[in-house]
């Protein structure tokens, strides 16, 4: 690492260049090819694969994507001279525009069901030629245009659909800037100095960008879900700033011990650039651990995110030594470069408030831990009701028109119109097809069953479909029941005795088998995550209890954040207030990634933290001096890493995506529960209790363990001042409340 950083430093200007060619580069790279996103929740091994694989082969005019147009009277009938003839215009229109295929109205012959019972709601299905990730933004907006301009004082015309979803206005680049500046705040009141305080940021966006832009090409050889590059950035930004804030505030210290700028940023970087280097190893373990899913659609969004924390982490070690050495002492606030000149070098100590609650720590133990462990099993409790399901456009917040059309076709049609189950099957010979014309009123008597379609044959008559309508909405576990009493029950009664095999498809049924999947194999994705990450600390802290208290916090960290989101998506405890929609039922796919993300961020401030605890027991063999120096050396630069990524994550709340948002809110609350409450209360705490016990290790495996470095020590004098300048504020803590004890036990 420090012939990197020698580089890098005397070498400024190219490192300088290669980064900004690299991000120009592969910018323009995927500008060119643009695009190819595919929310594939498909799993071919499961029943809802194999019914869209029939249907795609069966009848290939239904592979576009199909949205509808509501209109609603606020008086009269839909089917009015006047409103029939202007919706009439309107739907043939739309049917000319470039990228729709077809569009089914209820005033088409057999349109009659599309109408509502009262009359006044009614609704056209929109076909377009391509499947939703293939539709240009501009066609689908062409449709809501004109489609909206149908609508009058008494008439209202709402849209819903993936293709229609595209046209709806996001919240844009507000999310990333509000979180920018935030962490610009933060880092200026922490160093004092303007250009500082923007380095950490430069090299975060620099490796950010680029990485957000290989995404886009990443899509093109690969499954990569649309909230992919939104979550890497999301990721990215929180990490990126933080590990240059470790870098730089090690940089600052080494001016202020009388180093030069070169020697400053390499010996930055050949210390903590060391731990940063570890930590995002240890998120990217975490990571890519869902490859182990073998899941197209979660293998995308593991390699994305990887690829951008180790962008972030590239440039951490490279770009920001040579931006360090490019603007000298100006690292330090001016104040500080004055003491600098009239004092000479000094140590930096820790402030008066991080010695004060390292002792605080140290002599309440056992109370402080307590309160912990019950903050965090009460915040945790919500996940116990953690239900995965379907979050569709009736989750969309009040004001977007796939929420109005959602609401109104429910309203008018049922619930269960939002969202139809597709019965598909292979057809053999004449009993088949008396089996399926039969089904039909099978499926009509059918408990939770609103109606059923008439069978349609394809070309060949080798395939057939029918629609069911649930009486309950896509998102409710009535819904799924009845999926799988169709599976279980009704349907083998109607095959009995024919070769057809009926297999049940569409949203619910395709996020239920999707969440099975997850669940089934989520035991060993986590058991391989944590002992991946638990190996790696056995390395470099080798000991025993370091990883298994890392195991423990970093999963309560991760249940925690679950019963925040629960507590928020599920319950709707606040969601429409935050404009995030109404509550509903939580992503199959959000738990995996979560616990991916959340394990990796967590393992970032034990490696911190211990650190610096672990060089202090190797010099003192005495566990009390390391934990107390330990966490009064790092506490305030983890807070002030810990505010940067809350910050960050909680502006991601204003993306207006319900799936971006949610990772926003987990991801911060999972930080701020991670800084707050387990590293600098309960981690502490428990190591002053377990004493020498922190740092045990069998003899026999002590011999056969590589040995691993994460940050070396710098020099032991240094380390002693600090630590005596530590114990020195300890002591007059300890003296102050004897002092104020022996007042109150004083009688009158």
């Amino acid at each position: 690492m420090a012939a990197l950083a020698r580089w890098c430093v005397q070498r400024r200007l190219v490192v300088v260049l290669l980064w900004l060619l690299a991000l120009g580069g592969v910018a323009a790279g995927a500008f060119a090819a643009g695009s190819a996103y595919s929310n594939d929740y498909e799993v071919p091994a499961t029943e809802s694969g194999r019914a869209t694989e029939l249907l795609a082969e069966g009848f290939p005019d239904l592979g576009g994507d199909s949205d509808n147009v509501v209109w609603h009277t606020s008086s009269g009938s839909v089917r009015d001279t006047g409103v029939e003839q202007a919706m009439t215009r309107t739907l043939d229109r739309i049917e000319d525009l470039p990228g729709v295929a077809a569009v089914s109205g209820p005033y088409d012959e057999g349109g009659a069901g599309r109408v509502s019972q009262d009359g006044r709601t009614a609704y056209a299905t929109v076909t377009f030629q391509d499947q939703a990730n293939e539709i240009e933004a501009g066609e689908a907006a062409d449709v809501v245009e004109t489609a909206k301009a149908a609508e009058t004082d008494g008439l209202r015309v709402e849209l819903s659909g993936s293709a229609v979803e595209l046209s709806e206005s996001s919240g844009g680049h507000t999310a990333e800037i509000v979180g920018v500046l935030v962490a610009a705040v933060v880092l200026f009141l922490a160093f004092g100095s303007l250009a500082a305080s923007l380095l950490p940021i430069a090299t975060a966006l620099v490796g950010v960008g680029t990485a957000y832009a290989g995404i886009v090409l990443l899509g093109h050889v690969m499954t990569v879900a649309d909230f992919a590059p939104m979550l890497g950035m999301l990721i990215g930004l929180g990490v990126g700033i933080d590990y240059a804030l470790f870098i730089v505030t090690r940089h600052r210290r080494g001016l202020k011990r009388g180093l030069s700028v070169t020697e400053a940023a390499t010996n930055a970087v050949a210390t903590t650039g060391r731990a940063v280097v570890f930590a995002g190893a240890t998120v990217c373990i975490a990571l890519l651990g869902m490859l182990i899913l073998r899941l197209n659609f979660l293998n995308g969004v593991a390699i994305a995110a990887s690829l951008t924390v180790v962008l972030t982490v590239a440039a951490s070690v490279t770009l920001l030594p040579a931006l360090l050495s490019s603007i000298g002492m100006r690292a330090l606030s001016r104040r500080e470069r004055r003491r600098l000149a009239e004092h000479g070098p000094e140590p930096e100590v820790p402030t008066g408030f991080a010695a004060r609650w390292s002792a605080f720590v140290e002599r309440h133990p056992k109370l402080l831990g307590a309160v912990a462990v019950v903050v965090m099993a009460v915040l945790a409790l919500p996940t116990l009701s953690l239900h995965l399901g379907t979050s569709d456009q009736g989750n969309d917040p009040k004001t977007s028109t796939t929420r109005q059309a959602y609401d109104l076709l429910a309203d008018g049609f049922g619930p269960g119109v939002n969202g139809p189950l597709t019965l598909v099957t292979e057809v053999d010979g004449a009993e088949d097809r008396l089996a399926l014309d039969n089904l039909g009123g099978t499926l009509r008597a059918t408990d939770g069953v609103a109606s059923a379609s008439p069978v349609t044959y394809g070309q060949g008559g080798d395939t057939a479909y029918l629609t069911v309508v649930p009486e309950s909405s896509p998102q409710s576990k009535a819904t799924s029941d009845l999926v799988d009493r169709l599976r279980s029950d009704v349907l083998p009664r109607a095959e009995s005795g024919t070769s057809l095999d009926v297999h049940v498809g569409g949203v619910t049924a395709g996020y239920d088998d999707f969440a099975d999947v997850i669940v089934d194999k989520l035991p060993l994705f986590v058991g391989v995550v944590i002992g991946l990450g638990c190996l790696l600390l056995l390395l470099a802290f080798r000991s025993i209890g370091i990883p298994l208290k890392a195991a423990a916090m970093n999963v309560a960290a991760v249940a925690a954040a679950f019963g925040v989101v629960v507590a928020i998506f599920q319950w709707g405890w606040g969601s429409e207030l935050l404009g995030l929609g109404r509550a509903g039922p939580i992503e199959p796919f959000l738990p995996v990634i979560m616990v991916s993300v959340l394990f990796g961020l967590s393992m970032d401030y034990q490696v911190f933290l211990v650190s610096r605890m672990y060089e202090e027991w190797l010099e003192t063999r005495d566990n009390r001096r390391a934990v107390r120096v330990g966490l009064a050396e790092t506490s305030r630069v983890i807070n002030s890493a810990a505010v940067i990524m809350i910050s960050v994550f909680l502006a991601f709340v204003l993306s207006g995506d319900r799936v971006i948002a949610m990772f926003g809110i987990a991801l911060a609350a999972a930080v701020a529960l991670d800084a707050f409450v387990l590293r600098t209360l309960l981690v502490p705490a428990l190591m002053h209790l377990l004493g020498g016990a922190n740092w045990w290790l069998p003899r026999s495996l002590d011999r056969v363990l590589p040995r691993i470095s994460i940050e070396p020590p710098e020099a032991r004098a240094t380390h002693e001042r600090l630590a005596a300048a530590t114990d020195a504020e300890v002591a007059d803590v300890l003296a102050e409340e004897d002092r104020q004890r022996d007042v109150r036990d004083t009688t009158g």
